[in-house]
């Protein structure tokens, strides 16, 4: 078929990408032949799985490949034409997965107003060091590993913080995880099984969305607005494909930076129990908003809800420290799970998220952070609009803004251009279920101070 040079600078995800893509479009592969599976492939050509995994993702987000539940990678029959980028050949990808890559190891890229967390000098540095400090003169044991469910003191403390928001819980009932992402990842292996209908935000959450693909699951976007949900779709997509789970985002959403009004959240709650599934209630942001809300846990009380949340968006995303909470008999088995792929998360981490928490500076930092949001959500929109761009939603909250320009129909080839100049966009489709073109883009209010991003948007739009 064809070989990989494993000593080329060229990495070997984009040697087996490059090398499908060559064999299908020269006819060697034909339309419907099944593609050698993962651990076939990973193993004939001497490379990790894991490598292997990221390439067939990317084939199957350029349209190379389509995934089949239970029964393997297929080539899929339709001209191979990188429609988003024309000009550019399919040699470039601005899939979900190249933009995962693109933010973890170009970190020193000169602007990054797609990115998904905050500057380092906006996070709460000075609370971490004297947390490092405190441990250095503890007698920690780094000998051994971490409780099973995490650190107790700090189960504990985010069963008082859940308390203050209205959610009762048991400390019990409280996972640590290494970040949100593993609790989202923990809940959606427990939950999804392959071809099972899964509604999620449309536009959502993409490392949500780039999870529940790989695990074969059937997204169905249930579309947002400025208030919440479309509420006449949500019921009509749940009558039409009866799903399992809703994973969604309430407040200050990625990317849109909406809020969800209490009566949406009521009304979700109602369609869950008439139809019999469950809600998991991504609330990462919940720290960055000044206005106390309810959610879907404190309505619901984690009967129907799985509340996850996290402190790496606050304190540092560095130190990986997520949480969820659930009813207790599932709470074990995401407690099971969690062993079973990783044995215990790291004590050490979540000693230092605890020593960070009860220090008495945190909460004056929360309300200095969530003013510097403020500030920085009304210069970003007050420049967006200056060009003429329509922004989706205000919250002045989170870190989000979701806008587009009425003159610019594909954002993925305005992100290319802008990877060129060393600015890292984040473009409307990679937030779509379905990985649809889309005008819109994602800003990250904390990143757009610099007047070049505001120059060069401006520039590609009169180029149009």
């Amino acid at each position: 078929m064809f070989s990989l040079n494993l000593q080329s600078s060229t990495p070997l995800v984009l040697q087996i990408v490059e090398g499908f893509r060559l064999v299908i479009e020269s006819g060697s592969m034909r339309p419907g032949s099944k593609a050698p599976s993962i651990r076939q492939f990973a193993h004939a050509h001497s490379v990790s799985v894991f490598t292997v995994v990221d390439a067939y993702d990317r084939l199957v987000a350029q349209g190379y490949f389509a995934s089949r539940p239970n029964s393997g990678f297929f080539v899929k029959p339709r001209p191979m034409l990188d429609a988003g980028l024309p000009g550019h050949g399919p040699n470039f990808s601005f899939d979900s997965m190249w933009y995962l890559r693109r933010i973890f190891e170009n970190r020193a890229l000169r602007m990054k107003p797609g990115c998904g967390w905050l500057p380092g000098d906006w996070l709460f540095q000075e609370g971490v060091r004297r947390s490092l400090r405190t441990l250095a003169t503890e007698q920690v044991d780094l000998g051994g590993y971490g409780e099973p469910k995490g650190y107790p003191p700090l189960r504990q403390l985010v069963r008082d913080l859940l308390a203050e928001q209205e959610i009762a819980v048991t400390t019990e009932q409280v996972l640590l995880t290494q970040g949100s992402s593993q609790a989202i990842d923990l809940v959606a292996r427990r939950l999804v099984r392959p071809g099972d209908a899964v509604l999620v935000d449309q536009p959502g959450y993409p490392n949500l969305l780039f999870s529940l693909r790989f695990l074969g699951a059937r997204l169905i976007g249930v579309p947002r607005t400025v208030a919440g949900y479309d509420l006449a779709a949500l019921e009509r997509l749940i009558v039409e494909h009866q799903p399992k789970v809703f994973f969604t985002q309430p407040r200050l959403q990625s990317p849109t930076g909406s809020v969800a009004q209490l009566a949406h959240l009521h009304r979700v709650m109602q369609l869950a129990d008439k139809h019999d599934f469950l809600v998991v209630e991504n609330d990462i942001y919940a720290d960055l908003d000044p206005e106390p809300r309810p959610s879907l846990a404190s309505l619901d009380q984690l009967s129907r809800v799985i509340y996850i949340s996290s402190f790496s968006k606050t304190i540092s995303p560095n130190i990986r420290v997520g949480y969820l909470a659930a009813n207790p008999d599932l709470l074990e088995d995401l407690a099971q799970l969690k062993m079973i792929s990783g044995l215990t998360s790291s004590e050490f981490s979540e000693r230092m998220a605890y020593g960070a928490l009860t220090d008495g500076r945190w909460r004056k930092h929360l309300k200095g952070l969530r003013e510097r949001l403020a500030k920085a959500h009304e210069g970003a929109a007050s420049r967006l609009l200056k060009i003429g761009f329509v922004i989706f939603s205000e919250p002045k909250a989170g870190i989000f803004l979701w806008a587009r320009h009425p003159d610019i129909a594909n954002a993925a080839e305005l992100a290319y251009k802008g990877a060129e100049q060393d600015i890292l966009l984040g473009p409307g489709h990679l937030f779509s279920p379905e990985l649809e073109s889309s005008p819109w883009l994602r800003f990250n209010v904390a990143f757009c101070e610099d007047a070049a991003l505001f120059a060069f948007l401006e520039s590609q739009r009169a180029a149009t």
